[in-house]
């Protein structure tokens, strides 16, 4: 059977430069569970995909809170998640005895990072497999970070990580301008949407998915599932009236031209 030499640890460079281990956990993200998130001027907000391993079987826990201010949305490997989510409540406890003020969101971020980046330089730890979407508000305003295995991490105004992740990508990335204008309930309602485009035709229920919010005078929360039914309900039914519009403005077919009697004759050609 074919081996390859050179992903045995994380530290062994392959001849082109590639540390595979690293390769092999940001692949474990992209196989994971879909999670969103965007953030406006004042909110921010996660969404992730409830996927069961089996019909049997509960499904895993995605989002989980670290602070009153801010909060986590996971993809990839949920034991490695919840083992990074614990870390992250430790840090903002410890930050909130000493200065008795919530942890800067960027600094919790970097402090992540540096967590993730030592287990691609020590040959008896392996990378963690698993994404995080941070999100939180501090001072600065709100803010949404995304941490990668390797140790790198980005600030967006909207992204998706996990499977099937491009559907919603799109999405966002043809809205994401007007989100720092965005209400709380425009923000949940697109999140909603780039959720039920990485379901690929499956109808979206408050049990597929679980939707946290923080924001200004808001703490870090999940939203109860009556509530996002209720939000997928407005959504449907806003749908269906927007393609009912589309259908009734729609000419019928062989109709007439307004104006004409029929079908208009050719212009005379110039000879």
């Amino acid at each position: 059977m074919f081996r390859n030499q050179y992903d045995t640890d994380v530290t062994t460079w392959s001849p082109a430069g590639r540390l595979f281990q690293v390769e092999y956990a940001m692949e474990a993200v992209k196989q994971g569970s879909a999670a969103v998130g965007l953030r406006s001027s004042s909110h921010a907000v996660l969404a992730a995909v409830n996927k069961a391993a089996s019909e049997l079987a509960s499904h895993q826990r995605k989002v989980f809170r670290a602070d009153d201010h801010v909060g986590v949305a996971i993809a990839g490997l949920t034991a490695d998640g919840r083992v990074l989510s614990r870390f992250l409540r430790n840090e903002c406890i410890n930050h909130s005895f000493v200065y008795e003020s919530p942890l800067p969101v960027g600094r919790l971020v970097v402090q992540l990072a540096d967590k993730a980046q030592v287990c691609t330089q020590r040959s008896w730890k392996r990378p963690y497999g698993v994404g995080l979407l941070v999100a939180g508000l501090d001072e600065s305003g709100a803010h949404l970070y995304y941490n990668c295995p390797s140790g790198n991490y980005f600030e967006y105004q909207a992204f998706a990580i996990g499977s099937r992740s491009q559907a919603a990508k799109t999405f966002l990335e043809r809205r994401y301008e007007a989100y720092d204008g965005y209400t709380r309930e425009e923000l949940i309602k697109d999140a909603l949407f780039a959720i039920k485009e990485t379901l690929q035709g499956e109808k979206l229920t408050s049990q597929l998915c679980t939707v946290a919010i923080v924001g200004v005078g808001e703490a870090f929360h999940v939203i109860d599932q009556k509530t996002i039914q209720e939000y997928i309900d407005a959504m449907e039914v806003s749908s269906e009236g927007g393609a009912e519009e589309e259908t009734a403005a729609a000419p019928p077919s062989g109709e007439a031209q307004e104006g004409g009697d029929g079908p208009a004759e050719p212009a005379p050609m110039d000879i």
